[in-house]
């Protein structure tokens, strides 16, 4: 049987490694910034590289990318990773970028790998020497900068943003490996392209993931011993190399908020397939579930409310199974109350609510209760006047009697404005009928207890 791994130093390197793009041509899925006319581009050419920070996910060509322009350039180029680097390390290459400039009149591009990983005062090394131009920064990182790039550094750098590798793109890519001498040509292994469609796919825009199933699959296929000729790439061979699929879902990270934010705009958005995609997308890439039931609670109040009040009975009750029964049985119970909130109808109202009152309490303070609405549990209160001409609801027609009970300061106030939906539709017509009650006892001239 071929040996995938030779004996050169080439050959052991792995695939990805080995297909890894060393001139602009030949890096894909990233046209927006290096095609005719681009900034970078120009850049490129002009040899004006400025410092940047290479934002995207995994596999999408950020280290490429910098080695490419190290190539492209007349400056140095040193590479650390914040892994494995320092404080030291990093005052070390500054030294050495100082002494390259003042002897060769060269400059210096340093490149950061997973800079994200670097704390504040380490992000804050570089401030001096990027502002002065003495090193020219590019940092690459898969997580969102506005949140793990501290805002001086961003200042001084431009935040350029990689995209995914297009399924397309990574097609080309593995056809390429498959016929290359440096990939995998000299195995004779060839794939259809339901095959290569299908690994692209599994790979979600990551290419490093993309040639490794290559790779693997490749090694299953030899292992079949077919005998001579071409040997294809089968589906089997591809299930083998990528077993279960593992989804990017990185829970303390940006996609982390993009999946719980495109979860919870489906359900405002009562479709209820979406809705359970991005649930179990979640699911499936180890998201916490009592987390997503603990957003569902939420969901329930904020953007349902009143409309369908059994709303947050449901997403409690989901809760509540999924800790009883766990995975897999209890995921059913939050699939219910997806659906369930995805299809109730909606209202804000209560949440508008909310803050309403809230804004208005902290911009007026702490007026008195109302004498009339005080409790009078000893002699000395009711002299007082604690709790005199209260009118109990019960002992009226309906339950309801016109009576004030904000502070004097606040009278006729309003924060709560049902909706024409659901069960709030019927919460606004008990409303309006309230206010009509309370306008005639207004005309009748009643005390300001009883209005």
């Amino acid at each position: 049987m071929d040996d995938l791994f030779e004996a050169s130093s080439d050959s052991e390197k792995p695939l990805a490694e080995r297909m890894r793009p060393e001139t602009l041509e030949d890096l894909v899925g990233q046209e927006h910034l290096l095609g005719e006319g681009a900034v970078l581009r120009r850049a490129i050419r002009e040899d004006r590289l400025f410092s940047m920070i290479l934002w995207g996910p995994p596999g999408c060509g950020k280290t490429s990318l910098a080695r490419i322009l190290a190539k492209e350039s007349r400056k140095a180029f040193v590479q650390i990773s914040a892994v494995f680097s320092g404080v030291r390390e990093v005052r070390a290459i500054i030294e050495e970028a100082r002494g390259r400039r003042r002897m060769q009149g060269r400059g210096t591009l340093l490149f950061v790998d997973e800079i994200h990983r670097f704390n504040k005062a380490q992000q804050d090394a570089f401030l001096k020497h990027v502002e002065e131009g003495l090193i020219t920064l590019i940092g690459a990182t898969t997580e969102n900068p506005s949140f793990e790039v501290i805002a001086a550094l961003l200042s001084r750098c431009r935040v350029l943003v990689l995209n995914p590798v297009s399924e397309e793109a990574c097609v080309r890519v593995l056809q390429r490996a498959l016929t290359e001498e440096r990939g995998l040509g000299r195995l004779g292994i060839g794939a259809e392209e339901s095959e290569l469609n299908q690994m692209a796919g599994i790979a979600g825009g990551d290419l490093r993931t993309a040639l490794s199933g290559l790779e693997m699959a490749a090694f299953h296929c030899l292992g079949r011993g077919d005998g001579g000729g071409v040997r294809r790439i089968l589906k089997e061979d591809v299930a083998a190399a990528f077993g279960d699929r593992v989804l990017r879902h990185d829970k303390a990270g940006d996609s982390h908020f993009n999946l719980i934010s495109a979860f919870h705009k489906s359900l405002r958005g009562s479709d209820p397939d979406a809705a359970l995609y991005w649930l179990f997308r979640m699911l499936e890439g180890g998201e916490d579930p009592l987390y997503l039931a603990r957003r569902m609670v939420r969901f329930a109040s904020e953007d349902v409310g009143m409309a369908d009040p059994g709303a947050l009975a449901m997403a409690l009750s989901a809760m509540e199974s999924y800790r009883f029964l766990g995975s897999p049985e209890g995921e059913g119970a939050l699939a219910q109350a997806a659906v369930y909130l995805a299809t109730a109808a909606k209202s804000n109202a209560v949440y508008v609510a909310q803050k309403a009152v809230v804004a208005r309490i902290r911009d007026t303070g702490a007026p008195p209760v109302p004498l009339h609405i005080r409790n009078a549990p000893t002699q000395l209160m009711e002299n007082l006047g604690y709790g005199r001409e209260y009118r109990y609801a019960h002992d009226y027609k309906d339950a309801y009697v016109p009576q004030e009970y904000l502070p004097e300061d606040l009278k006729g106030d309003s924060y709560y404005h049902p909706s024409d939906r659901g069960y709030e539709k019927l919460v606004a017509q008990r409303m309006e009928h309230w206010r009509r009650l309370r306008d005639e006892a207004r005309k009748k001239g009643l005390p300001a207890s009883k209005v």
